[in-house]
């Protein structure tokens, strides 16, 4: 559609652009970034999304959160500036929000009527922290598998990728593990449709619940050893310090076989969660590892070894980081009073990051904004569903519709 691109850069280096339609539709619409952020603006993914908004009238803006991982990958763009930590755990975003509407006001000569919020992953992590920090940027923001605890993820792939690593897991075995997953916590629900409704319901155990191979029997695909079982199991417990759980394990479901375009099949879990082949690396493991290597330490630490952390000692050293870039503060109370809405969604077949740590957020945020709460928050968990879209289930919806069409409840509004 027709429209004014505007782009620029933000000291020191936030790269941002604002795309203004004609027709205008008086909204301003934001997308976030995933992982580390970085992306090129004009990338397939976001012109696709840019494209979409100004088709029905939105004036967009996007942000690189202050560097480009072409150039900087993983989290190495603290090494040229340590300032870009903080562009990319916060300040981009609200940067760009602000400029994005002063630039808006300029060009239409009147101001945003209303601006939203819409990612996924890490960029629910920013919506988050937006309804947290700057609670007058967004009217409305959707969130979608939002990665609310940057540092306790980290914790949980470290943990996965040391037991995975000590027993390596082959597709196969996942797959059959994904198998005897369905069979036993598909019906639960009180249907047996290839869904499992909500993995909680169901008691699921790859120790006892999966075929155990006999002495030598490591390289047939119908058991598990008892090495192997453990190792699965530890995926779904989460990472343990003292007997305790320091952070939630993946669901049951979540290692779902899915279909490739291929024909091949394989568990959701190949590649995201376990390493593809022994040895090897997962992508959760990718995002934990430049985490800790150069956001976490002070000065940054090239060197790192995964095998050397403590469970039961080490975790307090995320804490700096935690405190700059996680989205865990419950307290909404301003973003409520501003009329703000916010839609949290989370596939519980998930495999990427971790939905009890949406759930339990969600809950601890109800419980600390009063009463009526959920008068301007709400959480949808999609059964089947992989990370912010694909898996088994139903995984298409218009969440930014049900956002805008819902009206905003200012602070004179709000139930006594």
């Amino acid at each position: 559609p027709q429209h004014c691109r505007i782009s620029g850069v933000l000291a020191p280096e936030i790269a941002f652009e604002v795309n203004l339609p004609t027709p205008w539709n008086g909204r301003l619409y934001m997308i976030g970034n995933g992982g580390h952020a970085g992306e090129d603006l004009d990338n397939p993914g976001r012109a696709a999304q840019r494209g979409q908004a100004l088709e029905h009238g939105f004036a967009m803006a996007q942000t690189n959160t202050g560097h480009f991982a072409s150039k900087e990958p993983s989290a190495t763009f603290v090494l040229s500036n340590p300032q870009k930590a903080l562009d990319y755990a916060y300040r981009a975003v609200h940067l760009t929000a602000i400029t994005a509407k002063e630039i808006a006001n300029r060009y239409y000569a009147r101001p945003v009527a209303n601006a939203y919020w819409n990612s996924c992953s890490n960029g629910g992590r920013q919506g988050l922290i937006e309804a947290q920090r700057f609670p007058d940027d967004f009217d409305g923001i959707v969130a979608n598998a939002p990665w609310v605890d940057q540092t306790g993820f980290t914790i949980g792939a470290v943990w996965n990728q040391r037991a995975l690593t000590e027993t390596h897991v082959s597709a196969d075995k996942l797959a059959l593990v994904a198998e005897r997953a369905m069979q036993q916590c598909d019906a639960v629900d009180g249907l047996r449709d290839g869904l499992i409704d909500d993995p909680r319901e169901c008691s699921f155990n790859a120790t006892r619940d999966v075929p155990t191979c006999a002495a030598g029997g490591e390289a047939s695909a119908m058991c598990l050893t008892p090495a192997e079982a453990a190792a699965v199991q530890k995926v779904y417990d989460g990472p343990q310090a003292g007997g305790k759980t320091i952070f939630p394990g993946f669901m049951v479901g979540s290692e779902a076989v899915l279909p490739r375009a291929n024909g091949a099949a394989s568990s959701g879990w190949v590649g995201l969660i376990a390493p593809a082949e022994a040895g090897g690396r997962s992508a959760d493991f990718g995002l934990a590892e430049g985490t800790m290597r150069y956001l976490v330490p002070q000065p940054p630490q090239a060197e790192w070894d995964f095998r050397s952390f403590d469970f039961a000692r080490d975790p307090p050293l995320l804490d700096r980081w935690g405190k700059l870039a996680n989205a865990t503060e419950t307290n909404l109370r301003d973003f409520r009073a501003s009329g703000g809405k916010l839609l949290i969604t989370y596939g519980w077949a998930d495999a990427i990051l971790q939905p009890l740590m949406g759930v339990r957020y969600y809950e601890q945020a109800v419980a600390a904004n009063g009463r009526n709460a959920t008068d301007f928050m709400r959480l949808f968990m999609i059964p089947g569903m992989a990370h912010c879209a694909g898996g088994l289930g139903p995984d298409q919806y218009d969440a930014v519709t049900a956002v805008i069409d819902v009206p905003s409840l200012r602070q004179d509004d709000l139930p006594v």
